[in-house]
């Protein structure tokens, strides 16, 4: 992903939605998911911005072939799913969650894998924020009519993902960063969620909520504060960096994170732990952080 982008590229702000929700060229997307027992159909049910169609970006855009979880669909699902959603080549789509973009930033990710990521921004504090800021809100689910949305091939770029052998391969060049962004009870291999837990060898890590004002609203924290805990790990605009979790979405949130701060080339492993964890066949680490 040899690119940056900045705020005003990926992230909306709340008061821009609520002068907009009216615009007829416009599509939100709910992206509430949950990982307990709580139902993000029915929290969408309950309510929702104005407008807003409930997405399951978890069914919508993965591969069900895939034996790896939460691996990503190919276009032509993707041009499916959205279309389905009433999303065509000039709507402008806005992704909003309750965990500061989580999800939001997996659908940013395959829109940008297949070069329509310029369609979308994601809502700066989610749903979070707008609660908070007693914005409207609504139970009324909108009629949606289909769209045409399509993938142009020759758009595509590949580059923006890695996969297993791509890690390898940073592993060996000396340049590439990296980096692990779960909780470090992950990290550490304490906290197993594949066949082996643990983490890949030198990965460095750097927690994807510290990136956000995780305990206020869950809006992105600064492009000066992302600098900042970045080069503490080593990473410059100009370091090559590859991003893993466990499913590649908070992977595509940190993504971000370091795009809008200046880094000019980022990869997500969309395989992450789910892959690496899972195979014999690759290297592992766990334990405490070893000191460099």
């Amino acid at each position: 992903m040899a690119q940056t982008w900045t705020r005003e590229d990926v992230l909306v702000s709340t008061d821009w939605l609520e002068e907009h929700l009216n615009d007829r060229n416009l599509r939100i997307l709910d992206c509430r998911y949950y990982f307990d027992s709580r139902d993000a159909a029915e929290e969408y049910r309950k309510a929702h911005i104005p407008g807003a169609v409930h997405f399951d970006w978890s069914h919508e855009l993965n591969d069900p072939e895939n034996s790896v979880a939460f691996s990503m669909a190919g276009p032509e699902k993707v041009e499916a799913t959205m279309s389905r959603a009433g999303i065509g080549n000039d709507t402008r789509i806005i992704a909003y969650d309750d965990e500061g973009g989580h999800f939001g930033s997996r659908v940013w990710l395959v829109l940008a894998r297949f070069g329509k990521e310029s369609q979308l921004r994601i809502l700066d504090g989610g749903w979070t924020k707008w609660v908070a800021e007693n914005r409207p809100t609504s139970s009324e689910i909108p009629e949606v009519k289909p769209a045409t949305f399509t993938i142009e091939r020759s758009a595509e770029r590949p580059e923006i993902v890695a996969t297993a052998d791509d890690v390898l391969a940073a592993m060996k060049d000396g340049k590439t960063k990296i980096l692990d962004v779960r909780r470090m009870s992950e990290f550490t291999g304490e906290e197993v969620r594949a066949k082996r837990g643990g983490r890949i060898p030198d990965a460095d890590y750097l927690f994807w909520q510290d990136n956000l004002d995780w305990n206020g609203d869950r809006s992105f924290v600064s492009e000066a504060k992302v600098k900042e805990q970045r080069e503490a790990v080593g990473i410059n605009d100009d370091t090559p960096v590859i991003t893993y979790c466990q499913g590649g979405v908070r992977a595509a949130h940190s993504a971000i994170s370091l795009l809008t701060s200046g880094v000019k080339n980022v990869r997500v492993y969309d395989g992450s732990w789910g892959e690496w964890g899972n195979r014999d066949d690759l290297p592992l680490e766990k334990g405490p952080v070893k000191e460099k």
